[in-house]
């Protein structure tokens, strides 16, 4: 079997997320600790940015990182004509003659997402294993070409 994802998806998933919202935590708390130590009931409007900014952060992260990470297939492995899905600790098994699409873009996580003709969900995305390059961004991941490649061969031999 050959991985196909990168061993780095769980950070992404896991990891970053409670880094960026640990530090808004922090960062609210020590702003609201220093405004009482300052004696804000004393004098001085209170200053509503300092407060309101880790909101805005923190509502930005989630809507960021249910777009970009939290849907992202934790590994993805290809087994000869079969590609092994391993999310939260379930398996699941498809077949590269149900894969409709390949598609890549360019965020940041690098993403692919793969359309299927049948199943739920009907489409999955993983980070892929390709290494990164200067200037990659403007080529084409490898290893989606390898897999667009390897589904179109399925789709000619299955005529």
């Amino acid at each position: 079997m050959q991985r196909l994802s990168s061993t780095s998806t769980g950070f992404y998933k896991r990891v970053f997320p409670a880094l960026w919202f640990g530090f808004l935590a922090l960062f609210f708390a020590l702003a609201l600790w220093g405004r009482w130590r300052a004696g804000i009931s004393h004098g001085g409007p209170p200053d509503v940015m300092l407060l309101v900014t880790p909101l805005l952060m923190a509502a930005f992260g989630v809507v960021l990182f249910r777009r970009l990470l939290f849907d992202l297939v934790d590994e993805v492995w290809q087994d000869g004509d079969w590609l092994v899905l391993v999310d939260r600790g379930q398996k699941r098994r498809v077949a590269l003659t149900d894969v409709v699409n390949v598609n890549t873009g360019n965020t940041n996580p690098r993403r692919i997402t793969v359309m299927l003709r049948t199943g739920n969900p009907s489409s999955f995305s993983f980070m892929p294993a390709s290494p990164r390059r200067f200037l990659g961004a403007f080529r084409p991941d490898p290893i989606a070409t390898e897999l667009i490649r390897q589904v179109d061969a399925r789709r000619q031999v299955a005529r």
